[in-house]
């Protein structure tokens, strides 16, 4: 049987043996294009004088734009390369790019791509939480590789971080309508990824309380 496009159900056996990649590189896939942007928008000057072509596409944000999109292009097609799946999320937030990005270069207006966040952001916050309505606590496609939860750990966890990408989608409006392109683009780097650190790090108290993995430890100590 071929094996699926999309990457597996958290449940599958056959996930954690066929779809691993190293955690480092799964970090670079994420955040690399990421950072090309806000490369790409800082240094877009030297950038066009270095190689002329990239002129075409415009000032420093539609250059990043450009740039951000190829990366984000590159990164999924590593991505399959290593496992012949595609993350689900990290695909969705690249088909956005895509979309936004050629709209963004199309227009010569960089509406659009400042848009993007708020559109991934409510996008998946909506999934967490409409998928927690329909019994599904689907945020095991992000975070299975790290923590083994159980049942009540996953929907508690799942509702948290569907309000937290809501809560970045309406900062990213706020952020986007009321400061300048450079002020959005130095955030979106290096406002966006330390708040989503912290956030991530007040979760632990609940990941250990559910985690199956701290429980069968305890379970093994009583039993001895």
């Amino acid at each position: 049987m071929n094996p699926p496009i999309l990457e597996r159900d958290p449940s599958d056996p056959q996930k954690q043996k066929k779809e691993g990649v190293n955690p480092l590189l799964k970090l670079v896939l994420e955040l690399g294009p990421l950072m090309v942007f806000f490369f790409a928008n800082a240094r877009g000057e030297w950038l066009t004088q270095k190689f002329p072509a990239l002129a075409e596409f415009g000032g420093p944000i539609f250059v990043a734009t450009g740039l951000f999109m190829a990366a984000t292009a590159i990164a999924l097609i590593v991505s399959w390369l290593l496992t012949r799946t595609l993350p689900i999320m990290p695909m969705v937030s690249g088909v956005v790019v895509l979309v936004f990005g050629a709209l963004t270069l199309y227009l010569q207006d960089d509406i659009f791509i400042k848009m993007k966040p708020t559109i991934v952001n409510t996008l998946f916050g909506g999934v967490l939480l409409g998928g927690l309505f329909f019994g599904k606590s689907l945020l095991g496609y992000v975070f299975d590789s790290a923590f083994n939860l159980d049942a009540e750990g996953w929907r508690k966890l799942t509702f948290r971080w569907g309000l937290f990408f809501l809560f970045l989608a309406l900062v990213n409006e706020v952020v986007w309508r009321n400061f300048s392109t450079d002020a959005w683009v130095t955030f979106k780097v290096w406002g966006i990824m330390p708040i989503t650190l912290l956030f991530t790090f007040s979760q632990m108290p609940l990941i250990l309380r559910h985690s199956l993995e701290d429980k069968t430890e305890k379970a093994e100590k009583a039993g001895e």
